[in-house]
């Protein structure tokens, strides 16, 4: 009833507007077992963001996103569902924690960083696809000033001169040039070296600027690069082989084809249409001040929360960026504080409410087999480049689910994380004698299982510390 998976590329459908919220849930059932109601709730969330901007301005305007509030132990998949939503959308998505700030008044980061901080995602997001837009224009250019610099154009004749002189040299010029052309790109003039006029990258010293009671994040001055940009940027000569003065010249001409001011403004557009902000241990800062201790600003920091979830204009170095749009998706295990003790302001802000369903024997069996990258195709593929062959049999799969969910009942609960750790422990000595290992078939069975990890967690307190 959860998922499980790693860090991935995630597939994008072109035709996301045709997305329905069934083939949405269907698309996160790639990666994500069980946990229905949060992704129907997500899909829902989805669906409605598209349906928006269908809509007419004046009504598209006045619709909020319906924020969402995730409730459930840790390692059950509350992340990785946001975060596998974000990919199947490309939306800007930052994924922060609640308790890395503070209210305004105390040294630390305020609220208003992680817009900025989504901003700057979406800047690379957008940058990078420009980059694929002109990669073959700016491959082309640059291999053109290879070639100038290999051989320099044939400088015109003096007047008077015959013009049959001429058209033979422009002729000899041009085989030249095709010749060098083609031995450049079968690689054969990689190890000449030329010389470039390289630009000074400027020191990093950045002046941090202060409002008396905080960090105002966002308004960074470089002065070097500001003087660099008035004055003009230095450069200097260096010999470098031709393949790394191609990829250094496709670097320069690709940031003379992007047009910067227009990629933040499709960058600011595209996170307050479509972006995507998940806070994380939103429990952690819940419950009423005590007026001392470590805790004293939490209830501080959800009321800062609250007009950047409510809808405010935030300050970013790329220009204003409203947040009226942005979808918050909210997660906290709430063992201690329960939704009822944050803020009612805040509690009004996220109307949608999901518990996600602790993990059992079963669904452990499901996420080691059955999602896209599961941990048992993982370890497969990495000893498989060991040239091993792994194959875990059945009662294998039972085991090592069995094991975990007993180490997760006597221990700290840590869900489908806990795999992490059986499965280390597990393929520990395998791993490590892979290079040396003679025979390529190795079968893991339930026997090996019983005789690599029964012991660990039989003893309680190698339990604890190894798994």
């Amino acid at each position: 009833m959860v998922l499980f998976a790693a860090e991935g590329v995630a597939e994008a459908d072109p035709k996301l507007d045709d997305l329905t919220p069934r083939q949405i849930v269907a698309a996160l059932d790639k990666y994500v077992i069980g946990q229905d109601n949060a992704k129907r709730a997500v899909a829902v969330a989805l669906r409605n963001r598209m349906r928006r901007q269908k809509l007419p301005p004046e009504m598209a305007e006045e619709i909020a996103p319906k924020n969402i509030l995730m409730i459930g132990p840790t390692g059950i998949g509350k992340t990785e569902i946001a975060r596998r939503l974000a990919r199947l959308t490309g939306s800007p998505f930052l994924k922060v924690e609640a308790t890395k700030y503070t209210e305004v008044g105390y040294v630390g980061r305020d609220v208003e960083s992680m817009v900025r901080d989504l901003a700057e995602i979406s800047v690379d997001m957008v940058r990078e696809e420009k980059a694929t837009e002109i990669e073959d224009k700016a491959e082309s250019n640059a291999e053109e000033r290879v070639l100038d610099l290999l051989l320099p154009p044939v400088k015109p004749a003096a007047k008077g001169r015959g013009s049959e002189t001429d058209e033979a040299a422009l002729e000899q010029f041009q085989r030249t040039r095709a010749k060098l052309r083609d031995q450049l790109r079968e690689g054969k003039l990689d190890g000449r070296r030329v010389e470039l006029d390289v630009r000074e990258k400027p020191m990093p010293f950045s002046l941090q600027v202060f409002d008396g009671s905080n960090m105002l994040e966002g308004v960074d001055i470089n002065l070097p690069e500001m003087l660099s940009t008035m004055m003009g940027s230095k450069t200097k000569k260096r010999k470098m082989p031709i393949n790394e003065a191609i990829d250094y010249l496709i670097q320069e001409e690709e940031q003379k084809l992007i047009d910067m001011e227009q990629v933040a403004r499709r960058a600011i557009d595209r996170v307050e249409q479509s972006g995507i902000i998940f806070i994380d241990e939103i429990d952690k800062i819940a419950g009423r001040e005590s007026g001392h201790g470590p805790d004293v600003s939490r209830e501080g920091v959800q009321r800062d929360l609250l007009p950047i979830i409510e809808g405010t204009t935030v300050n970013t170095r790329y220009g204003m960026l409203r947040t009226d749009h942005i979808l918050f998706i909210a997660a906290g295990a709430f063992h201690v504080a329960k939704p009822a003790d944050l803020i009612p302001e805040l509690q009004g802000r996220f109307p949608i409410r999901v518990e996600l369903a602790p993990l059992t024997a079963n669904d452990f069996i499901r996420i080691l087999t059955e999602p896209k990258n599961a941990l048992v195709k993982q370890y497969t593929a990495l000893l498989e480049t060991e040239g091993l062959k792994l194959k875990f049999t059945d009662d294998a799969i039972t085991e090592i689910s069995r094991f975990a969910t007993m180490v997760n009942d006597a221990h700290e609960n840590i869900g489908a994380r806990r795999l992490h750790t059986i499965m280390e422990a597990l393929l520990e000595d395998i791993s490590f004698e892979a290079p040396d290992i003679k025979k390529k078939n190795i079968r893991i069975d339930g026997d090996y299982v019983r005789k690599t990890i029964g012991d660990i967690v039989g003893d309680e307190d190698l339990a604890r510390y190894i798994l």
